[in-house]
């Protein structure tokens, strides 16, 4: 079992970071309900909007998921490996992203990701043990489900689109104009249409959210266990083959834009799904490659503080966009909050690489850390062999 930290990971993490920056770009925008259809794009952010929709968005978080599945074996191997038990240090970690992900999206932003992926944890919980082919078979099985939950119409009614374009009216007025503490009530007490039902919603984020992104985590967990992106050169064949995704996944998330039938949603949730895949065999391919090489220490860097660097693109961008801010909110377009966001995280790589001249890890990697191996100085404490978790 390998003790080494697999650099690819780290890499393909601080790239997935830029990816997902670019998509909720589209959130910080023009809201969560407004981005799908954003009004009076001139033609240049129409296809900039086309090409964040196709290229990026939903393709680059599940990306972030097979990295999070392959990073939790990797922590659940580690701390075995020191202590022979990690059954309260997963839930710890589980806990601590839960906790972190409340606080994100309670004071800051209501795109959060850190309370799903905590939930997740527990939701993955029966498959730690399992074998790489029995995490594949369910890889599979969660990516056909959720894939086929998404057939069907999504019309709405002319009720529905009043009602949805009054919030957004609303959000748009808020979240460009509004104090601190006007966004943070709206985002408290302004239910958005169809979800009245809060203790319904509830349920649904806490039971149905993990299955819709466990598929790649699974194959995260699965490919962790294989001890893939170790032995690059000999898995040259595997990531050919993988690459083959991309055109794949661009053309089924092409179709969902162009096709209006009952079949639209599969091709895009399946599309999304299969270019992921298909964006981290491309990467391994071309990873050993000398302008790859020269770039990558700077991916790495922003990947190792990922959890850091999440959360203040969050407090970057809320302050330039919203009201309390510089109130920027719709104001730059898509495709000037693209070069936005290439400046953003060009600054980020800078910041990254500054950092760990001095430090060893990002503050909030540190605290959930602590938290996780339950010690002050963050280090896992080395006991007896005892009991695992089902080993």
């Amino acid at each position: 079992m390998t003790t080494n930290r697999v650099t690819f990971i780290d890499t393909m993490r601080g790239f997935s970071l830029f990816g997902i920056l670019m998509a909720n770009l589209l959130i910080f925008q023009f809201g969560m309900y407004g981005k799908d259809e954003p009004k009076d794009l001139s033609l240049l952010d129409n296809g900039a909007w086309y090409f964040v929709k196709i290229f990026i968005e939903g393709s680059f978080m599940p990306i972030f998921t097979i990295l999070f599945g392959f990073s939790l074996i990797k922590l659940i191997e580690s701390i075995r490996r020191k202590k022979d038990k990690s059954r309260w240090s997963i839930l710890r970690r589980a806990t601590g992203l839960i906790a972190l992900g409340l606080l994100h999206s309670t004071f800051l932003w209501d795109g959060d990701i850190l309370f799903s992926y905590g939930m997740m944890i527990l939701f993955l919980i029966p498959f730690i043990n399992r074998k790489p082919k029995t995490l594949f078979i369910w890889a599979g099985i969660f990516l056909v489900l959720i894939t086929s939950l998404s057939f069907g119409s999504t019309e709405e009614t002319k009720k529905e689109q009043q009602e949805l374009a009054t919030y957004v009216e609303k959000a748009d007025n808020v979240y460009a104009n509004g104090s601190y503490l006007d966004i943070f009530n709206f985002r408290a007490n302004d239910v958005p249409p169809g979800m009245d039902d809060a203790g319904l919603v509830f349920v649904l984020l806490v039971f149905l959210a993990p299955m819709y992104t466990s598929a790649l985590t699974l194959f995260g967990m699965g490919l962790a266990k294989k001890q893939a992106f170790v032995n690059m050169e000999d898995e040259k064949k595997w990531y050919k083959l993988g690459a083959l995704l991309v055109p794949i996944g661009l053309a089924l998330k092409s179709l969902s834009f162009i096709i209006e039938s009952n079949f639209s949603g599969m091709l895009l949730i399946g599309g999304s799904e299969l270019l992921a895949v298909g964006y981290v065999c491309l990467a391994a391919l071309i990873y050993k490659t000398r302008l790859v090489q020269r770039l990558a220490p700077a991916f790495e860097s922003v990947g190792k503080l990922s959890l850091t660097n999440y959360l203040m693109q969050t407090i970057i961008c809320t302050t330039v966009f919203y009201g309390y801010g510089l109130g920027l909110y719709g104001k730059l377009g898509v495709f000037g909050g693209i070069l936005f966001g290439i400046v953003v995280y060009s600054l980020q790589c800078v910041f990254s690489l500054a950092y760990f001249k001095k430090f060893k890890r990002g503050p909030f990697e540190s605290v959930l850390r602590v938290w996780t191996n339950w010690s002050w100085n963050g280090q896992i404490k080395i006991k007896q062999k005892g009991s695992t978790l089902h080993e």
